[in-house]
């Protein structure tokens, strides 16, 4: 580590992840420290992990939100990168980061995420660049409460580097519709909760609205079909929560 080089902590959320871990930690050995907090793995996630030098932490599911924060908390320096197991900072990424901690000039920075999807790194659409504010100061940010749809929360300029952040997901299409499912739910619960209403023409133009937007405006075409399916899959998100959002209201006022 370069004498001027503020120290440097990662921080990994982990749940039965041994399959994806390994590369993540491969590339985070330039950090000072690697924590993993795991929430019950039971196929050796934990032994990987330590045996990759990190620091492991058990603690029960808090959400995403919190349990991201509680990581952050357990880390020994100020500054932290926040990782996914199945993410991987490259090597421009990773001379980015060393060059911004020399002489910070904010106290939050942002970089590209570059996502994996039926064997394609996707380029264009809603894939890419899918800017990720994952390099913070601990003392002027923190993530956000949120059970889905996390976020970092700061009043500090936001930064931007150079370097892609590589989200190498080895999941199957039908594992991947079954997350987007538990998501939509949350997502749904949470915007019923912040009092935000559907109708029918938010579910019947969100979907239309968003295909526009990423496979036309933002070029998710030149993804071919990966690309395709992707966005697809995105748009029937959106719809599939406005639609539990319309349910859930429904339910409420059959009650009263």
């Amino acid at each position: 580590m370069p004498a001027s080089r503020q120290p440097l902590s990662v921080a990994i959320i982990t749940l039965n992840a041994a399959t994806q871990l390994e590369a993540c930690l491969h590339s985070a050995r330039f950090a000072d420290e690697i924590v993993v907090v795991d929430s019950g793995s039971t196929d050796g996630t934990c032994e990987l992990a330590e045996r990759h030098g990190a620091r492991v932490i058990d603690q029960d599911w808090l959400g995403f939100g919190p349990q991201k924060q509680f990581a952050v908390d357990a880390a020994t320096h100020d500054w932290v990168l926040c990782l996914d197991a199945d993410e991987r900072v490259t090597p421009e990424l990773q001379a980015a980061i060393e060059k911004a901690l020399v002489a910070p000039s904010t106290a939050a920075y942002r970089f590209a995420r570059c996502n994996r999807f039926l064997g394609r790194y996707l380029r264009h659409g809603e894939g890419y660049p899918d800017w990720s504010l994952r390099l913070f100061d601990r003392r002027q940010a923190r993530w956000s409460d949120d059970a889905v749809h996390e976020k970092i929360i700061t009043n500090a300029s936001v930064g931007t580097l150079t370097g892609d952040l590589l989200h190498d997901s080895a999941e199957t299409l039908a594992a991947y519709l079954a997350k987007q499912n538990r998501y939509t739910t949350l997502a749904a619960e949470m915007a019923l909760a912040a009092g935000k209403r559907t109708g029918f023409a938010r579910i019947a133009l969100s979907p239309l609205v968003r295909f526009i937007k990423f496979y036309f405006i933002r070029q998710g075409f030149r993804d071919g079909l990966p690309g395709l399916i992707h966005i697809a899959i995105g748009c029937f998100n959106s719809f599939m929560k406005y639609s539990k959002m319309l349910e859930r209201r429904n339910d409420s006022a059959a009650l009263r």
